[in-house]
């Protein structure tokens, strides 16, 4: 029963990743989001983190390696 709950909410987890994917391409084409400048992976890796994503998620979300979004969260070289 366990692991037939965690097929289920990993399911349930990339179906709301490409919700959020598609919802950032959104806000991303908003002027008030990126009026000083563009934003860039290190600007979305943390937007993300501000709402407790973890880097497997995010790194889904906006199409980059783990490893890279890992490195982009490290407290030096994040922007909160």
């Amino acid at each position: 029963m366990a692991e037939t709950d965690a097929k289920w909410i990993d399911s349930i987890s990339r179906k709301l990743n490409v919700l959020l994917s598609l919802q950032l391409r959104i806000l991303l084409n908003d002027k008030e989001f990126g009026a000083k400048r563009r934003k860039g992976a290190a600007d979305m890796v943390s937007y993300l983190a501000s709402f407790g994503l973890d880097a497997k998620d995010i790194a889904d979300i906006i199409g980059s390696p783990v490893t890279s979004v890992r490195t982009l969260m490290t407290p030096t070289r994040r922007k909160v």
